[in-house]
């Protein structure tokens, strides 16, 4: 059994029983980082509460060799895709896709997700609909999209512009 999946079947229950949802577990360069999320978003609290009683548990079971540091976090606005319930909670959603070779001469993608299955994804891009294996994908995000700034001074929704306060 791996590192990530000896600590994910350690992880899950403290997790759960916290409410949350176990949304990815990475292992790389001596950092264990947990991301956890809940439909409602998760809070400070939440994730210092995980922390403590994951950390507890993990220098009582000790399933990772070595010296590792623990982060415990949300995703983010810009989650990472790895597996396919990923993909499928980015249905209709903006996502960069970079892949480990060359596809039709790019190496990067952009656009909405459309459909997906157990072998990839397909995306909607501005050159047209676009199918990527698993497999050929190093690495993928959602994006998010910022609204507009509103300008300094405009008008705002809460109060009458300069028009309807004259009449």
């Amino acid at each position: 059994m791996s590192v990530i999946d000896r600590v994910r079947e350690l992880v899950a229950p403290i997790v759960e029983g916290a409410g949350a949802d176990l949304y990815d577990i990475e292992f790389a360069g001596g950092i264990l980082r947990i991301l956890i999320d809940h439909e409602d978003g998760i809070g400070i609290d939440d994730i210092k509460r995980i922390s403590r009683s994951t950390s507890f548990m993990l220098d009582e079971t000790d399933p990772i060799p070595g010296r590792f540091t623990l982060e415990v976090s949300s995703p983010g606005l810009e989650r990472p895709l790895r597996t396919e319930a990923h993909y499928q909670g980015a249905m209709g959603e903006r996502v960069k896709i970079k892949t480990f070779v060359e596809i039709d001469g790019a190496r990067r993608f952009e656009g909405e997700v459309v459909a997906v299955d157990a072998e990839g994804v397909e995306l909607t891009t501005p050159s047209g609909s676009r199918r990527l294996a698993y497999t050929d994908i190093s690495k993928a995000r959602t994006v998010f999209e910022w609204g507009p700034t509103p300008k300094p001074g405009g008008p705002r929704k809460d109060r009458p512009n300069s028009e309807e306060a004259m009449s």
